[in-house]
């Protein structure tokens, strides 16, 4: 009788997996309140530990209307939890299952798999993670099972367990090296164990002032792995595999870029102003008027007088644009700043006009100066000859034509003033990035092709002039910061633009560089691993067994909380003191059928 009746409760539980898988939901809720969810490995919880790619099944407990009730009567009772873990529900609808719970889940799980039950459903499903409230002694935050398959049949079963413990600042209660191999032997019997290690430093990111600590806008952190692991917590070696990992959020007001990011910022607001047709004007940092500004550059053209003086002008500074981008090639390990002695005419406008308009009528009222000046001959200036903007165009018609009706009419009606001082703005500003990038020989102009383009939609040319902008600000990280060999600058540079050729903006994206430990030790030395771990494994295949140990300085497991927390103030840093680490142990059983 309880055979059948575990039959029973296990083919009703494959059948709701099948169910969500079939049906390609998000999440699936069983008769009993169970909240099945198919996802893949990198978005849920586990991803830090599991590191994979595939499909798995997510099972916690659902929230149903008198469980809500019940801990509302709970808190206004003012009862409490003696329990090391606090089980208050997440804001995501769902809570942990009890491990009991849990392990029941599996066990239907794990007969399903079983050839040598026939009465039991059968299907090739992903593994099943069941979410666990760390009620037991051992801190059982997860536990999991995947079936093994040969030759298209499953013959075996791995289990998986994941613990955790509350932070403590006594390296000496960390599990050593010894303990885990004793443990992954007592499990496997292995011959041979091999063992791995990884560690992760922050190398900049939250910064400490009269020890509070402050969040930085930029991260970098340094990944470290390697082989043969002699004890816990050891420093990285020398032979390890390193790589960085850089993430910048752009607009910090102490950056050497950040003139640059308003000047972005303003282009933003313009491209708004296209799409809605409302433009939230700023409070322009020149207290001059726009038109003001705008007549003084024509009058200050009109004076050069005649071509021979314009030229010469024109030569003067270019010679300068050589001069400060040479001063500038021998400073790219200092800062990062754009400015350019070579502007041409609608650059210079566009600077002026960017500092100073506060409404569309100052937006028209300047161009149609600017277009009144140069179809009456007033002004023939510079122009680059690649500028693609609607006013550089007629510009450039007007050195051709013999006569002033000649010049094509723009209608400044409408959206058109706002688009042709966006179009002035992307111009230059791609210019200036042009001017870094290849001014630093970081790349070439092969490579940056697809974020000059101007054939596209407006919108599309800001979307990219936004993410060299983020590149800017990245490699700004690398040169100030990490003092970086230029050899690994230029290839970290050509990965980041072959990145966002493919892919969206992002500024959460953390880019990745490869680089030798030797690059990062000195940086590495002044910082203890903000997570460490090492891993032990054994055998081959689908038949490989691993136990692991992993130390960080926050919760590897995302729903859990300990009394061990209030302990540890993480606003409050003091330099003198060991980091508290939280302990996670991932071991693995395997189950032949």
């Amino acid at each position: 009788m309880m055979g059948s009746t575990i039959i029973a409760d296990a083919n009703r539980f494959m059948k709701s997996l099948n169910t969500c898988q079939d049906d390609a939901t998000e999440c699936f809720a069983t008769e009993e309140g169970i909240q099945i969810s198919l996802v893949q490995e990198e978005k849920v919880p586990l991803s830090s530990i599991l590191k994979g790619s595939q499909q798995i099944f997510i099972c916690e407990q659902k929230h149903l209307q008198s469980d809500l009730h019940t801990l509302s009567s709970i808190a206004e009772e003012g009862s409490t939890c003696e329990d090391q873990v606090s089980n208050t529900p997440r804001d995501t609808g769902t809570r942990p299952l009890t491990v009991m719970k849990a392990r029941e889940l599996l066990s239907w799980y794990t007969l399903s798999q079983n050839p040598h039950m026939p009465h039991v459903l059968y299907a090739a499903i992903p593994p099943v993670w069941v979410c666990c409230d760390m009620s037991d002694t051992a801190g059982t935050a997860w536990l999991g099972a995947e079936s093994i398959c040969t030759d298209n049949k499953v013959n075996a079963i791995k289990l998986y367990s994941v613990c955790c413990k509350g932070a403590t600042v006594e390296n000496s209660s960390l599990i050593t090296l010894d303990e885990l191999k004793q443990e992954h032997q007592r499990r496997h019997h292995a011959t041979t164990v091999t063992t791995k290690g990884c560690a992760q430093y922050s190398l900049l990111g939250a910064t400490v002032v009269e020890n509070s600590i402050i969040e930085s806008n930029r991260s970098v952190i340094a990944d470290f792995q390697w082989r043969n692991v002699e004890k816990v917590l050891e420093t990285p070696p020398l032979s390890a595999h390193a790589a960085l990992f850089i993430k910048v959020t752009v607009g910090d007001m102490k950056s050497s870029t950040y003139q640059t990011y308003k000047e972005l910022e303003f282009l933003d607001i313009l491209a708004e102003g296209l799409r809605t047709g409302e433009t939230e004007w700023l409070d322009p940092p020149d207290p001059k008027s726009a038109v003001d500004l705008t007549r003084a550059l024509i009058e200050e053209l009109e004076n050069i007088g005649n071509n021979i003086q314009g030229q010469a002008a024109k030569a003067t500074e270019s010679q300068k644009s050589r001069a400060e981008q040479s001063a500038t090639r021998l400073n790219i390990f200092d800062s990062v700043i754009l400015e350019r002695g070579d502007l041409d005419f609608t650059e210079q406008l566009w600077v002026k006009m960017r500092r100073s308009v506060t409404s569309y009528q100052d937006v028209t009222d300047c161009l149609k100066m600017v277009i009144k000046a140069v179809r009456y001959g007033q002004i023939k200036p510079w122009i680059h000859r690649n500028s693609s903007n609607s006013l550089s165009k007629l510009i450039l018609q007007s050195y051709q034509q013999q006569q002033q009706q000649q010049v094509d009419t723009i209608s400044l009606t409408g959206l058109m003033p706002i688009q042709m001082l966006l179009e002035m703005g992307l111009d230059k500003m791609r210019k200036d990035y042009i001017n870094y990038f290849i001014g630093m020989e970081l790349t070439t102009l092969n490579y940056l092709s697809y974020y000059l383009n101007t054939e596209i939609d407006l919108q599309e040319q800001l979307i990219r002039v936004k993410k060299l902008h983020h590149l800017l600000e990245i490699m700004e990280t690398c040169t100030t910061f990490l003092n970086l060999p230029y050899e690994r600058l230029f290839h970290f540079t050509q990965s980041c633009l072959q990145y966002y050729k493919t892919s969206a903006y992002n500024e959460d994206h953390a880019f990745q560089m490869q680089v030798k430990p030797a690059q990062i030790s000195c940086l590495c030395q002044k910082e203890k691993p903000i997570s460490w771990g090492v891993e032990l494994s054994s055998g081959q295949g689908c038949r490989e067994v691993k136990t692991s140990s992993y130390f960080s300085d926050k919760p590897l497991v995302d729903h859990a909380t300990f009394d061990s927390d209030g302990l540890f103030d993480r606003t409050v840093i003091d330099e003198n003191k060991q980091v508290p680490y939280y302990s996670t142990m991932v071991t693995c059983s395997l189950v032949n059928f």
